[in-house]
């Protein structure tokens, strides 16, 4: 579904964004981790094609996302900044409605079908029952599970996610991936999210990938690459990498 080969990526004469190579198939969910300054927000625009690489390229279901209308790539991806302003007053309904535009015809309005669509989308990240109140009047929590219903509501076959799980608590959080999960079984939907939660990453991902210094450090299984020496100096502290009795992976801090 994505494929980034030998990506650059420079902001002046800062390159932050170092000759990455990373493919994210279809059904897959890969977590992109690293600290603070790692290039991991500018990899992530780069691969949902709002920034053009520097050098490199990147194919969505093997083409240019920035030879394609912005139409027909809503189409194939949702991507969730980390910052979202809206400046109108829109509600949590409108919001979420959104994610439909690139499948209507233009100055369509909605349909049944997309109305049921967002209903669902609603209440699998728990804001149906915010669907009348102003986005704007919402907590941090609730704006972002908000916009991850539009996202799921879009529904792409790729989902580009930065720091979805931001001002979640951990109930809503888990709920996060586990509906990536369903997106993945009910269409082969494939996922790139980057996040600091290093739980969820060794939990929920197929593959870890982590950037530091704008290159790829490490690729590979969870518990591979967070217990890697490459973890430890991207994070400045080893990891310890353990198995929960139901098998459940994490990792924390030594």
């Amino acid at each position: 579904m994505l494929e980034l080969r030998d990506v650059a990526f420079e902001y002046g004469n800062a390159r932050v964004v170092d000759g990455v190579t990373l493919s994210v198939p279809r059904g897959a969910l890969v977590c992109v981790i690293g600290p603070n300054g790692a290039g991991k927000t500018t990899l992530l625009r780069v691969a949902a094609g709002i920034l053009p690489p520097r050098a490199g390229t990147v194919t969505v279901g093997g083409d240019d996302p920035r030879r394609v209308s912005r139409r027909q790539l809503a189409r194939r991806l949702a991507f969730l900044p980390q910052d979202y302003h809206l400046v109108f007053p829109f509600t949590v309904a409108e919001v979420v409605l959104m994610g439909r535009y690139p499948h209507r015809p233009q100055l369509a309005l909605e349909s049944a079908t997309d109305g049921a669509l967002a209903e669902k989308a609603m209440q699998r990240c728990d804001v149906d029952r915010l669907a009348g109140r102003r986005f704007d009047e919402l907590s941090g929590g609730e704006r972002r599970r908000a916009l991850l219903a539009q996202a799921f509501c879009q529904a792409t076959d790729l989902i580009l996610l930065d720091e979805p799980t931001a001002s979640l608590d951990p109930a809503h959080a888990l709920a996060v991936f586990r509906i990536l999960d369903e997106e993945r079984a009910a269409r082969g939907a494939a996922a790139l999210v980057v996040t600091h939660d290093l739980n969820l990453a060794a939990r929920c991902s197929d593959r870890v990938v982590l950037i530091d210094g704008g290159r790829i450090a490490a690729d590979g299984p969870p518990a591979e690459v967070l217990g890697s020496a490459a973890a430890a100096r991207a994070f400045g502290v080893e990891l310890h990498v353990g198995v929960l009795p139901d098998g459940t992976t994490f990792a924390v801090p030594r």
